[in-house]
């Protein structure tokens, strides 16, 4: 008895995300892929995890903590420094990856198939293996500053970093997907790195924008699942090394964290939708 007619795929066209979690092996080859890569020669390796950001830890802090005197007034500045630089140099650094994952890897997606969405997860995932270090240093700054968070706060950091990789991926596999066709992509994502980490109360703190905005525009201002993610760092890691007496930003775990959530879904629909309308033309595009 002959088996009943099957439905036919388009060539290049996979099942989206789902095959990432089917092809795990596969992701976990092109994660220690990259790695291997990106510090082919380097004679630090991973230490450049920590070398990165205490450079841009120190000049921050020696820019606007002491020449313009934040440290002054903020309980624990150097602290409440880092934990936001942190959490955006994993953001930056998943989302620049990402983007120009497929171009990147143009070579293999021509010779073999292979769920595409792999190669912006794997460098978001790239990029958690560089977070690590940076979270270890930040853990021990904060032990020494005196740290003592609730399991609230513990639960709210983790639920900052995924909300922060959600965000990556989302907007990863939409530029990573549009990049094949407009490679203007990379320096559209260039500016938007350029500007969030001044974008998010990483360097100031949020009571100051509204201030200078007001209620209206710092409502809009607050929307942005980064400052949502990096407040929450900040509640998570700065807040309980300090007298506990700053202001936090209203409804920060009831309120903006879920919406800051819902955004980053969004935007993950929005990047598997637009990658997978334009992933059947990968290989001759590129």
């Amino acid at each position: 008895m002959s088996a009943g007619p099957q439905e036919l795929a388009v060539p290049g066209i996979g099942g989206g995300l789902g095959d990432v979690v089917r092809s795990r092996f596969l992701l976990k080859l092109l994660v220690r892929k990259e790695l291997k890569v990106r510090y082919r020669g380097s004679v630090l390796g991973l230490l450049w995890s920590y070398v990165k950001p205490g450079v841009q830890f120190i000049v921050f802090y020696l820019a606007l903590g002491v020449f313009l005197g934040l440290n002054k007034g903020t309980e624990n500045y150097a602290v409440y420094l880092f934990s936001g630089i942190v959490l955006i140099n994993f953001f930056t650094e998943a989302l620049g990856n990402a983007a120009r994952s497929i171009v990147g890897n143009g070579n293999l997606i021509k010779k073999i198939y292979l769920p595409r969405e792999l190669f912006p997860v794997a460098s978001v995932w790239v990029s958690g293996v560089h977070f690590f270090p940076q979270l270890v240093v930040l853990v021990i700054a904060c032990v020494f500053s005196g740290w003592h968070p609730s399991i609230i706060q513990l639960l709210a950091a983790v639920a900052a970093f995924l909300l922060t990789a959600l965000l990556a991926t989302g907007l990863g596999l939409f530029f990573g997907a549009v990049n094949v066709y407009f490679r203007d992509s990379e320096n559209i994502v260039d500016l938007l790195l350029m500007v969030v980490t001044w974008a998010s109360p990483v360097l100031y703190m949020w009571t100051m924008v509204r201030k200078a905005l007001g209620t209206g525009f710092f409502f809009v201002y607050q929307m942005n699942p980064i400052t949502i993610a990096v407040e929450i760092f900040h509640y998570a890691f700065w807040y309980p090394t300090t007298a506990q007496t700053a202001e936090l930003p209203p409804n920060l775990l009831a309120l903006w964290l879920p919406v800051g959530l819902v955004v980053s879904v969004l935007l993950i629909l929005l990047g598997q939708f637009t990658f997978r309308r334009l992933e059947g033309r990968f290989a001759q595009e590129l």
